[in-house]
């Protein structure tokens, strides 16, 4: 039997940077692109190298721009922290695995490091394919924290729950991070909104702005947890936003009430954060024919609202003129957990 699992990238719509703020953040996950797992049994254990795990270049200059791409790891390491975390998950809730083996490969074609979340979509889809292969159920919740901690903790990647939620739970998903109901369960309120009740969506990215998510956020988690007021502010400024954001989807208001919302989310971002001149750039440019324009998440993509076709048409003269890739995406239903066996 082969299992094929797969997940897909996610766009914070609004909100919080990360959740790691108990804050609030909308989030979608959409299949324009995707990061698959293919796993079957074989009689030892053995993790297949992708492309992004070259170590052969033609020159120095290959190196240097695979080094641009994709940072200095590959996907390998994820694929090993998850397989080690599903085993202790395993063992600390006494759930006993067959002494079978395995062979896992993955491919992937999520723009890397624009902040669309395409390394947790490895390890969502690397999980996703171990609970099938062993026949193990893990509720939703618990898999969006094992996936966090296979980065945080496993390769000690700075991460929030945010990334994680949105690619396990799939659609459009409401994220409430209050500190007081995570003690008490371990994660967050959860909820699905309708992909029906957003305005029109796009999603555009340039490869040459990328950087890990761990560069763009360091600082500003240290200030937080330092309590400056200024940071401290801007969190509860973001969840204010996101419960407007969703008032207004419920409503079903458009583009002339949401975009401004979006705006002012990216807007705040800049107050407190190094952002380089491509990426505002990419930003000023999407808002010149009236479109909104905030990050997908730590930078080198960006997700807005536009009013209709004619505007779509003139973002897209804009910003292919620039060279940034422009997309709508295409949303992506709930998830049933169903990893596809062949």
């Amino acid at each position: 039997m082969i299992i094929k699992s797969i997940a897909y990238p996610r766009a914070g719509l609004v909100g919080n940077p990360s959740d790691g703020y108990h804050g609030k953040t909308i989030s979608f996950s959409f299949s324009n692109y995707q990061a698959c797992v293919t796993l079957y049994q074989t009689p030892e254990l053995e993790i297949l190298p992708n492309t992004r795990d070259e170590s052969k270049f033609d020159s120095i200059k290959d190196l240097a721009n695979d080094v641009q791409l994709n940072g200095y790891y590959g996907g390998i390491r994820l694929l090993k922290a998850t397989i080690k975390r599903f085993h202790d998950y395993c063992v600390m809730n006494h759930i006993e695995l067959d002494d079978r083996n395995f062979t896992l490969r993955y491919s992937t074609n999520i723009p890397s490091r624009v902040g669309m979340a395409g390394s947790s979509a490895i390890i969502t889809a690397c999980l996703r394919a171990l609970m099938a292969f062993y026949g193990t159920i893990i509720p939703k919740p618990v898999q969006a924290n094992l996936i966090l901690s296979v980065e945080n903790k496993e390769l000690g990647i700075p991460a929030g729950l945010q990334d994680r939620v949105a690619q396990v739970y799939q659609g459009v998903v409401y994220m409430d991070f209050n500190k007081e109901y995570m003690d008490e369960h371990g994660f967050g309120r959860y909820e699905y909104l309708s992909q029906n009740q957003l305005p029109p969506i796009y999603v555009a990215y340039r490869d040459d702005m990328s950087e890990g998510t761990e560069v763009f956020h360091n600082d500003i988690r240290g200030r937080f947890n330092r309590g400056e007021p200024e940071v401290v502010e801007a969190m509860r400024y973001w969840a204010d936003l996101t419960d407007r954001v969703k008032d207004a989807l419920l409503k079903r208001q458009g583009h002339e009430v949401i975009g401004p919302l979006l705006d002012a989310n990216f807007d705040k971002r800049k107050e407190l954060y190094r952002i380089s001149k491509g990426n505002l750039e990419m930003v000023a440019a999407a808002r010149s024919v009236g479109a909104s324009a905030k990050f997908c998440g730590s930078g080198g993509a960006i997700v807005g609202t536009y009013k209709d076709e004619a505007m779509y048409a003139k973002l897209e003269k804009t910003l292919t003129g620039l060279g940034i890739s422009l997309i709508k995406p295409v949303f992506v239903p709930p998830s049933l957990d169903a990893p596809l066996s062949l």
